[in-house]
């Protein structure tokens, strides 16, 4: 290792925080590129999860609302199949909506 002076210790310290930069962007892009880990749940996780009573959640099973696996009389939840669940009840905003009935009637234009 070359030996540092008073003189290059400017040079050096940027050098060093160029390279704790890159290596934070590594790292982050790493994060994001890791799918999240499936975890399966019980029903009382699930219901802590989802913040609702363990009967609902046995509600939601008995009529189909909710994805269940069932082995050996215990229903297991798959903590990503619950999170894609919840996605689905998510409710559109008016912007949303109004884009949507834009392209519809633009549509139905370009056909008449």
């Amino acid at each position: 290792m070359e030996e540092l002076s008073f003189d290059k210790l400017p040079k050096a310290v940027a050098k060093l925080s160029n390279e704790i930069s890159e290596i934070k962007r590594i790292l982050l892009q790493n994060k994001e590129e890791t799918p999240e880990k499936d975890q399966l749940f019980s029903v009382k996780e699930a219901a802590t999860f989802l913040e609702v009573s363990a009967p609902t959640i046995y509600g939601y099973v008995q009529r189909k609302q909710i994805p269940v696996m069932k082995k050996h009389k215990k229903l297991y939840f798959s903590k990503l199949e619950l999170i894609d669940w919840i996605k689905t009840g998510r409710k559109k905003t008016i912007e949303e909506i109004q884009k949507e009935v834009d392209r519809s009637l633009a549509t139905k234009k370009r056909r008449l």
